[in-house]
């Protein structure tokens, strides 16, 4: 898995009644591109996140405009 500042991390719910979580990638501390990364979820919070099967690593939604 690799990534890149300003990447989306989506998180997909292991249970039917929760939702999947969204975060934006703010550090990337492993070596060309890999894990740890550092996220700020919908919520505000921030998390050190090693990744794992249930993930996907998603690059931005376009700016309007661009």
């Amino acid at each position: 898995m690799k990534a890149a500042v300003g990447d989306q991390l989506h998180v997909h719910s292991k249970h039917i009644d929760e939702a999947d979580q969204i975060a934006v990638i703010l550090e990337v501390r492993g070596e060309n591109g890999a894990p740890p990364y550092k996220v700020r979820f919908k919520d505000g919070h921030e998390s050190l996140v090693f990744p794992g099967g249930d993930c996907e690593i998603e690059a931005p939604p376009p700016r309007q405009g661009d």
